[in-house]
């Protein structure tokens, strides 16, 4: 961290307002892309990233310079989504036994998929596989870490991205039997 990145810190856990300003403008974006990835749409993403700098700017004196702040900054949006996850939803428990059998997706159609169109198929999840996938595939939590945070069972963390991988799997493979239908069309 440079000085005048300090000074904005230093700056904006003493109140100012502008300096709170231009942290959340450096932030935002980045900040509503991670808001994006756990919420079921662009409103919900929004009120997650605005409860995510009240709790920036409520906790910035507990930030001890170590690491990265976008990092420490990342985890408190993911733990805000988290939290309004679990007040207005109930993690619905996939039977452990269920057997899904969710082999590695094809990496053609992959590449041929942007960023926004994955990330679009995500977001139609449901939550609690949506939230699984997210921790897990994205953000890099294990099973274990998963189901203190979502207080679930491993087994059901294990099950819902199981079940998340499978649906993705379908939607790709739908997605590349329909653009295959298009190209023999249009011959």
């Amino acid at each position: 961290m440079g000085q005048d990145f300090q000074a904005l810190i230093k700056d904006c856990i003493s109140g100012s307002q502008l300096a709170q300003k231009k942290l959340y403008d450096l932030f935002s974006p980045g900040m509503y892309g991670v808001c994006l990835m756990y919420s079921r749409d662009s409103e919900e993403a929004k009120d997650i990233l605005q409860e995510g700098f009240i709790k920036i700017f409520q906790k910035l004196k507990q930030y001890s310079g170590k690491g990265s702040f976008e990092g420490w900054m990342r985890r408190i949006f993911i733990n805000s989504a988290l939290e309004r996850y679990r007040v207005k939803q109930s993690v619905s428990m996939v039977d452990k036994d269920m057997e899904v059998l969710a082999g590695e997706m094809d990496e053609n159609i992959t590449d041929q998929l942007s960023a926004n169109d994955l990330l679009a198929m995500i977001r139609e999840l449901s939550p609690q596989y949506k939230m699984v996938f997210n921790l897990y595939a994205i953000e890099g939590y294990s099973h274990k870490e998963i189901s203190k945070k979502l207080n679930i069972s491993e087994g059901t963390s294990k099950s819902n991205l199981s079940r998340a991988r499978s649906i993705l799997q379908d939607k790709l493979l739908k997605l590349r039997q329909r653009e295959l239908g298009e190209n023999r069309n249009a011959k």
